[in-house]
């Protein structure tokens, strides 16, 4: 990796090899040995993920980072060293300095040399005043970081909570000696690494016109970032799966909000990204404008909120609503004479049977049972009883899906805000130095990029009444308490349709779980693409599990099995 001044013009070709904690885990293998690589990457974080490492930081204060990145190493480490292919992973979570010292002595034990650094600073805990209850603080660090070890001779870099765009920005930095006021590159980085970061849904993974492609095992992304920050995204050859300008489309939506992407080294413009296709697997990335980065460091915490249990009654055959109705009045009955009745309780049919059915799974219909409270002992026996004694005594065929348990505790996300030049953020080199990170030049606090002109309606037109998906890709996630949807289309003459036709409004009336909810709608014209975010469906996150689909991963495929009138000229 070059100093600046002496940067390199040759791209550098990065590649992913998780998205997640319990990604693939040959996958790591499979990218050092598919093809050529600078450097391999992983994300391992997710806002549920630093719940579950803060709780296992309570049982053992050694642990809170992902062990299976260290399972990995151990495989692979001699395959790295001998392609000369540099790893940085987030997999350090809440104790990257630990994995460092653990990835040390896996090197030691394997007989690999290795030159292991890390990133801390993330960290805030200790810092205080978040609130009662709150397991884990951490700001989100920009790639600075990772540059500075990777500039200082480090060929493993574990990282805390960094963004996961940092993980492709910080070897990019160090690789073409960008400074940190030049942000059309570090943005055109940020758009990349926003691609890669959940591995194989850039390749044919969860993408909405699957049926298309053989996508069993799609191979993980791989970018190709050149000095001006445009990219090629591909994957190693003979890897399945297929990387299109609709695999990256959908990946660019994913868990974004409005146009200015905001993050700790840049402001990423994806109003201006521009995507082509470069031939079979490969899709250019250009044209992406950056602006100064936002004064302030997002930081994830993570608390107990409180306990939960679950309940799910099968109702079979005839009669459904009164069923579901009888044991309804039965649960709520027990816990007012036991004068035990949760602080919450939620109840949701599914109506999944189908009538004159042939097999009884399909004959029946799903009442879910969810209960919360503070307090452990009041989702516990009290619940399991209510509803287990009803066995012989209530609506005909009676049976549940699991018995009841005893309450599992449940987690909260919220998102509080700090000065960039507040937080430590810090690179322990190879040899134990550590370099302090400056906070990078900041800009004023974002307003709303100004929504552009809509394209001209299509002319009125005969219409059928179809799935909204036979025309529309989808693809939607979580944000703490927030969903997002990004939806597109393939044509120019489909999104002058799009953009008219799907309206906050008529995105209330197809999706009527957001009705009540704040909606608001991002237009990206290059990429013929709308992004809805619903602000609290989620309640208060993931972990929280505040509905059926928690990470709101179905939410843009039920809008596009919602059916609109379409112009037949458009099918």
């Amino acid at each position: 990796m070059s100093e600046a001044g002496g940067a390199p013009r040759e791209p550098l070709r990065i590649g992913n090899a998780s998205g997640f904690y319990g990604d693939r885990f040959d996958a790591m293998r499979e990218m050092l040995t598919g093809g050529r690589l600078d450097v391999l990457t992983g994300d391992y974080l997710a806002e549920l993920t630093m719940l579950i490492l803060g709780r296992d930081r309570l049982r053992d204060p050694g642990l809170g980072y992902a062990k299976t990145f260290l399972r990995q190493l151990e495989e692979c480490l001699g395959l790295a060293q001998e392609r000369g292919v540099r790893i940085v992973a987030n997999a350090g979570g809440l104790n990257p300095a630990g994995l460092a010292q653990s990835v040390r002595e896996l090197s030691e034990r394997v007989g690999v040399p290795v030159r292991v650094a890390h990133v801390e600073g993330d960290d805030l805990l200790a810092r205080g005043g978040w609130g009662e209850g709150v397991l884990t603080a951490n700001a989100y660090l920009g790639g600075a970081g990772i540059a500075e070890c990777l500039r200082g001779g480090a060929e493993v870099v574990v990282t805390g909570r960094v963004t996961d765009a940092a993980l492709v920005t910080g070897p990019a930095v160090a690789h073409f000696g960008w400074g940190p006021k030049e942000y059309d590159a570090l943005a055109g980085a940020v758009v990349a690494g926003h691609v890669l970061e959940c591995g194989t849904q850039a390749t044919g993974g969860n993408y909405a016109f699957f049926t298309g492609h053989d996508v069993r095992r799609p191979g993980f992304p791989v970018a190709e970032l050149a000095a001006d920050g445009s990219s090629v995204i591909t994957k190693h050859e003979g890897t399945g799966g297929v990387v299109d300008v609709g695999t990256v489309t959908a990946q660019l939506l994913y868990e974004t909000g409005p146009a200015r992407y905001a993050g700790p080294d840049v402001t990423a413009r994806l109003d201006t990204v521009r995507l082509a296709s470069d031939g079979p697997d490969r899709v250019r990335i250009s044209g992406v404008r950056g602006e100064a980065p936002p004064p302030t460091l997002k930081v994830g915490l993570n608390r107990l909120g409180g306990w939960r249990n679950e309940v799910v009654f099968v109702l079979t055959g005839l009669d459904v609503d009164a069923k579901a109705e009888l044991v309804k009045g039965q649960v709520e009955d027990a816990f007012t004479r036991a004068k035990s009745r949760p602080a919450s309780v939620r109840w949701e049919l599914a109506r999944t049977d189908a009538p004159d059915a042939a097999t009884e799974e399909t004959a029946s219909a799903l009442l879910r049972l969810v209960v919360r409270d503070a307090s452990e002992r009041a989702v516990g026996r009290a619940v399991s009883g209510a509803a287990i004694e009803l066995a012989l005594g209530s609506y005909p065929g009676f049976h549940v899906t699991a018995p009841p348990g005893k309450g599992a505790p449940y987690g909260v996300f919220s998102a509080e805000y700090v000065p960039q030049g507040e937080v430590s953020h810090v690179a322990v080199l190879p040899g134990g130095e550590r370099v302090a990170v400056p906070a990078p030049a900041v800009g004023l606090p974002l307003e709303a990029v100004p929504a552009p002109s809509p394209p001209e309606p299509l002319p009125p037109a005969a219409t059928r009444r179809v799935p909204l998906g036979l025309l529309a890709g989808a693809r939607s996630g979580d944000k703490g308490g927030d969903a997002n949807v990004g939806v597109w289309v393939r044509s120019e003459s489909a999104w002058r349709w799009l953009t008219h036709a799907l309206t906050v409004d008529r995105f209330r009336e197809l999706l009527p779980e957001c009705g009540e909810l704040p909606v608001t709608r991002h237009v990206l014209p290059n990429l013929w693409a709308l992004n809805f975010v619903v602000s609290g469906l989620l309640g208060e996150g993931v972990a929280s599990q505040a509905r059926f689909d928690p990470q709101a991963k179905a939410l843009g495929e039920w809008l596009r099995a919602r059916e609109v009138e379409v112009p037949v000229d458009l099918l």
